[in-house]
């Protein structure tokens, strides 16, 4: 249909991203062939028909219908295509234009409190334990993060951890406080077994990387010692010191920069940051 093609072109002209401008389009394309009308004959009913149809719709990828956000995305094509034919003159008025529609709910974030950090630190048996609590909450990193970490990633004379393997490939400096860096620092000394030609810093107990599952695994070990009812994992810890900087009073530029959530020009602005403003904790 050569109407989805200039859809698609509009798209990429708005600069919307690869996977939005072949979903979007594709979305579209299902709707127009369902209503099987022209555009400009298009009304509300027309509409509130697809949205019903969708809710009943097969999941054509696996068993089960749309998802809510999967139905949501189908509508958001519609208001972008709609108010596009509106701009460009070829309806009188957009059909999609007041109605309303069910927003999708999203889980609710867990987020450990610092009482809770605390007794997870206290409840550990071992250096690799605290270790490992240390690389995905008092560092922030993401689950392969910690897992490609090599040992000359930790610069212990600096208090610097080097991520070289950041989503989408950019790298960052994530400073350590002296508390995360003596639990680091224990581990690497006093229990880290030394296979010969292991790279990796976090090793299991052949002495080989550490797999990322293998590390929730762990930390759901250490949290059945405890009396947290919450559904703990990797990325958990990491959503929790987010919450807990901030809440330190660390702005939020910071806050994006320590966690990698965007690609940074320089990583200089880590030198600045003191280590009372990374973790304002009492001693663990």
């Amino acid at each position: 249909m050569e109407i989805i093609d200039e859809f698609k072109s509009h798209l990429e002209g708005l600069g919307y991203s690869l996977g939005i401008v072949n979903s979007l389009p594709s979305a579209l394309k299902e709707f127009l062939q369902e209503v099987g009308k022209e555009v400009k004959e298009i009304n509300k009913e027309d509409i509130k028909s697809h949205y019903q149809y969708l809710q009943e719709r097969p999941n054509k990828k696996r068993s089960g219908g749309l998802s809510e956000s999967t139905i949501s995305h189908h509508i958001y094509s519609l208001k972008l295509f709609f108010a596009w034919q509106l701009e460009l003159g070829n309806i009188a008025s957009n059909p999609i234009s007041g109605l309303s529609f069910k927003t999708p709910t999203s889980p609710e974030r867990v987020i450990l409190t610092k009482s809770e950090i605390f007794r997870l630190y206290d409840a550990t048996f071992t250096h690799r334990e605290r270790a490992i609590l240390s690389v995905y909450y008092g560092c922030g990193l993401r689950r392969t993060e910690g897992e490609l970490l090599d040992l000359k990633d930790v610069h212990f004379g600096t208090k610097r951890l080097y991520v070289r393997s950041g989503k989408g490939g950019k790298r960052r400096v994530v400073p350590m406080n002296e508390k995360v860096k003596t639990d680091l620092e224990n581990y690497v000394l006093y229990e880290r077994i030394n296979r010969k030609g292991e790279v990796s810093l976090l090793c299991n107990k052949d002495g080989i990387r550490l797999k990322g599952m293998a590390s929730n695994r762990i930390v759901k070990e250490v949290v059945k010692r405890t009396d947290i009812v919450k559904k703990v994992s990797l990325h958990v810890l990491r959503h929790s010191i987010a919450s807990h900087l901030l809440e330190s009073g660390l702005s939020v530029e910071y806050v994006r920069d320590f966690l990698g959530h965007k690609h940074l020009e320089s990583t200089q602005i880590y030198t600045h940051v003191k280590s009372s403003q990374l973790w304002n904790l009492k001693t663990i």
